[in-house]
């Protein structure tokens, strides 16, 4: 029999929820790997909106995010980036932080972490297996499962705060059945999930902007004039609106090994995440953590400083090999692809490269490739790993119209084993899951292995 009892009084006990020696007499346990596995083959959408499905099972368990303050973080790019700077900065500052982010890009528990340290596999299972138990009344998706895994764990492990990113928009997201972030942040909006969302931008940033709400604090980076007109107007909701202002962030300088910049008092602060549009997630996390902060009296230039340099995300713009110069980056729409551009032409002035694209089949992909034909000597296509992904011949095939030569490969071992005969360097992007796939099987490793160029 599924469990129905709602678990405040688990919380009230100051437990978990419930012992696992116990786990075997309340049901029939699943391993982590069936968990995972079960969660991960749920509908990616439901018969409710998320918002609604979420806030049934969370009042069903008994509200387990209460008296947990906590970011919001929503917008088309950045959000992860952000997210991993924001825990960063809190992190300094003596405090133990929850942080939920998606999708994975190796391991599913990259989702939900404390300190940055991934869930437990035993932990996982176990919650796992006790929310698969549970008669919610409606039919939760993948996303649902997912996010009330992070904050039952962020319960129990007595987290200070939780930083919480949007899946998909914003307004009908599962996470907007949180209740009232302390803080929201509205990363970059661009076109993407236009046939969820809307096709223009003040459609995608009206959903956007539906985590804004009556007693929060909201950070918004700049904007395109669509995006930023309809913000305005959600952001007289807030009690205190702060917009990052791109003009007044200096650029101190830019390496493979890192960049700096300075933004108002905030001088000569170093991070290792690489991007031109990486100076404003970080500004963005700066000023959403000083919002924080400040209301504790936890003011320290130090944890900002030490919180941006510490911070790590894989996947975007992530060297994974010198020799030869491979590197990797999340970018997966158009807006992606054109700060992946400015980043490269910054780095790397006068150079062209060798591209390496798989990506899905409904994601702009022609003015992707449009925005990197002026650095491209070519193109390799692969098809990724997902049932949404666009073959890699029609890829080719949409590459070599417009004049670059395109060769599709049918597998990523097909692509990588195969020599280039020249130094140039090489740049995979394309898609959160064809980036995963090539960190799992340590392409890096594999390239620097078979290197013989000098």
């Amino acid at each position: 029999m599924p469990m129905t009892v709602e678990l405040s009084w688990w919380y009230k006990r100051d437990s978990l929820l419930f012992h696992p020696a116990e786990a075997a007499e309340k049901m029939q346990e699943l391993s982590y790997e069936e968990v995972i596995d079960t969660i991960e083959n749920k509908r990616r959408f439901g018969n409710l909106t998320g918002v609604e499905i979420s806030r049934v099972m969370l009042h069903k368990l008994g509200s387990p995010q209460k008296d947990i303050p906590f970011f919001h973080i929503a917008g088309t790019n950045g959000k992860g980036s952000v997210s991993a700077f924001l825990c960063s900065i809190l992190k300094e500052a003596g405090l133990k932080v929850g942080m939920f982010t998606s999708p994975h890009l190796v391991d599913f528990r990259e989702r939900i972490q404390v300190n940055g340290e991934m869930i437990p596999k035993e932990d996982c299972a176990r919650i796992g297996n006790f929310l698969l138990e549970q008669d919610f009344g409606v039919y939760p998706t993948m996303f649902d499962y997912c996010m009330l895994m992070a904050v039952l764990y962020f319960r129990e492990q007595k987290c200070d705060v939780m930083v919480m990113e949007t899946g998909l928009g914003g307004r009908l997201d599962s996470t907007n059945a949180l209740g009232v972030p302390e803080v929201a942040v509205i990363t970059k909006i661009g076109y993407d999930h236009t046939s969820l969302l809307g096709d223009t931008l003040d459609k995608i940033a009206s959903e956007k902007a539906g985590i804004i709400k009556k007693g929060t604090t909201v950070v918004i980076e700049s904007q395109e004039p669509e995006a930023e007109a309809v913000l305005k107007q959600a952001a007289s909701l807030a009690d205190e609106v702060k917009w990052v202002d791109a003009a007044k962030i200096k650029r101190e300088g830019m390496t493979t090994k890192g960049q700096t910049f300075s933004y108002q008092y905030y001088k000569y602060i170093s991070m290792h995440i690489l991007g031109v549009h990486q100076y404003e997630n970080a500004v963005a996390a700066m000023l959403a953590a000083e919002t924080f902060l400040r209301k504790r009296n936890k003011m320290d230039m130090s944890y900002f400083c030490a919180g941006i340099e510490k911070a790590h995300w894989i996947g975007r713009m992530e060297i994974l090999c010198e020799k030869p110069f491979f590197m990797v980056d999340g970018a997966h729409n158009s807006h992606g692809v054109k700060a992946l551009k400015e980043s490269l032409m910054t780095l790397f002035p006068g150079e062209k490269f060798h591209f390496i694209m798989a990506v899905m089949a409904d994601k702009d992909y022609e003015k992707m490739i449009e925005e990197l034909l002026p650095l491209a000597l070519d193109f390799r296509t692969i098809t990724a790993e997902s049932a949404r992904a666009l073959q890699a011949d029609a890829l080719a095939d949409c590459i070599r119209k417009e004049g670059i030569p395109a060769k599709n490969y049918a597998s990523i071992e097909a692509c990588f084993t195969e020599a280039y005969t020249d130094t140039h360097k090489r740049i995979a992007f394309g898609s959160l899951y064809f980036i995963g796939e090539l960190e799992a099987k340590n392409v890096g490793q594999t390239l620097q292995k078979s290197y013989i160029f000098e």
